[in-house]
């Protein structure tokens, strides 16, 4: 097997296997392979005519492999600021897709290439996946040309998937940072959404958070609580306290997102293990879990109870990515709660971020009701009808927006 001490090998091992061109993976989370990017932004020729295909998260991944060079393209369903140049001039597709679709999707799609960043590999001749194991069980046996970077800072996790050292075409040591994710402080409207969030869930609950400070408050809230799960996407920092407190029993996630002590901590606790999205997000996991409480943030929501978690003053910002997946699976779960939780307004309270009707298309639909939390209350959305849902809603927004909400919901009512 070919190995070499820096990434140029890779580089030409693309060129000379893709002279004309091919789609290639690329991980995300704290898998993403930034010496490869750095690599090919010095020498950008290397990445004319390739497609480069991966799910890169919002504020942590920031490459813009699309934008590497006028002829390379990109696929993926999110959008963020980094990659809005290349979105504008067509070289990157945006699909509207979940984890689950997008996991079926690259799980029947052969790639002409892969870049997989993996742990130094064990005395049995296996790497691990470390703690990015989502997307790249479902390409890589698919995968013509491998290219394994193993990373000094990818730790070994106890837990999860592994490929063998000698399946990689090309093999590269690496050692720049791993990429990380902070929440920055916890605003005092983060933190009192999140406390509500918490009194809905009792002990020996799963719990499901995402990203943000609503996600990361919600996970830290958790600490007092006893015999918890988490069945989730990804896990963030706070995780750190929940196992120092014995709060969570089981951890099952696809990534961990945060520092270098994140990640030595959940490579080496037996209670954490890590599976792909294939697993984690498939509806009927979370939907076989009694008690499962999925918990995940939004931009806002309308009278209606139809979620907007993608755009932003008439962009699309991010993506879908596994909001449907949880919410569904909690509806689905014997006991389930599946929780949408948003500030009440924003911009020093001018704009309240519980809206009459959304201007965009929604995230999530009024057939997927919800519980809504917001700093001033919940509104569980489940079974009401249209007017009750809408009465729930103003009573939980800001109290400077509800005299207006209830008029246009007055004056939608009488339109129907």
């Amino acid at each position: 097997m070919p190995y070499s001490e820096t990434i140029d090998a890779a580089i030409g091992a693309l060129k000379s296997t893709l002279p004309n061109g091919g789609r290639v993976f690329v991980q995300g989370c704290a898998g993403e392979p930034l010496a490869l990017a750095e690599s090919l932004a010095r020498q950008p020729e290397a990445a004319a005519r390739l497609t480069f295909e991966g799910v890169w998260i919002p504020g942590v991944n920031r490459t813009d492999w699309a934008g590497l060079h006028a002829l390379a393209r990109a696929e993926t369903i999110f959008l963020a600021p980094e990659w809005r140049d290349s979105f504008r001039a067509g070289q990157l597709a945006f699909s509207p897709m979940t984890y689950t679709q997008v996991w079926r999707r690259l799980s029947g799609r052969p790639f002409d290439a892969g870049v997989f960043t993996i742990a130094p590999p064990g005395a049995d001749g296996r790497c691990s996946l470390g703690v990015a194991a989502d997307f790249s069980p479902a390409v890589f046996d698919r995968t013509r040309l491998r290219i394994g970077l193993i990373h000094a800072a990818m730790p070994a996790v106890c837990d999860g998937p592994t490929v063998p050292l000698d399946t990689f075409d090309v093999v590269v040591q690496v050692d720049t940072p791993l990429p990380g994710y902070c929440a920055g402080m916890i605003d005092p409207v983060s933190a009192a959404i999140a406390a509500r969030v918490g009194a809905l869930v009792p002990d020996g609950a799963t719990v499901q958070t995402g990203l943000g400070k609503i996600g990361v408050a919600t996970l830290a809230a958790l600490a007092d609580h006893r015999g918890l799960s988490i069945h989730s996407g990804m896990v963030t920092e706070p995780l750190i306290i929940l196992l120092d407190r014995d709060a969570v029993e089981r951890v099952t996630t696809g990534v961990a997102l945060g520092s270098a002590d994140l990640y030595a901590r959940v490579a080496t606790d037996p209670r954490v293990r890590f599976r792909p999205v294939g697993e984690t997000h498939a509806i009927s996991t979370p939907a076989a879990i009694p008690r499962f409480i999925a918990v995940n943030s939004a931009i806002e929501i309308d009278l209606f109870g139809q979620v907007n978690a993608e755009w932003m003053d008439g962009r699309q910002v991010s993506g879908g990515g596994g909001l449907i997946d949880f919410l569904r699976g909690a509806w689905a779960s014997d006991g389930g709660v599946p929780v949408v939780a948003l500030p009440a307004s924003a911009k020093g309270d001018a704009l309240s971020r519980i809206v009459p009707r959304l201007s965009c298309p929604p995230s999530v639909g009024r057939g997927d009701p919800v519980v809504i939390v917001t700093e001033h209350g919940v509104a569980d959305l489940r079974g009401l009808s249209i007017d009750a849902r809408a009465a729930a809603l103003i009573d939980i927004a800001a109290p400077s927006h509800r005299d207006r909400l209830a008029e246009a919901w007055s004056a939608m009512r009488r339109a129907m």
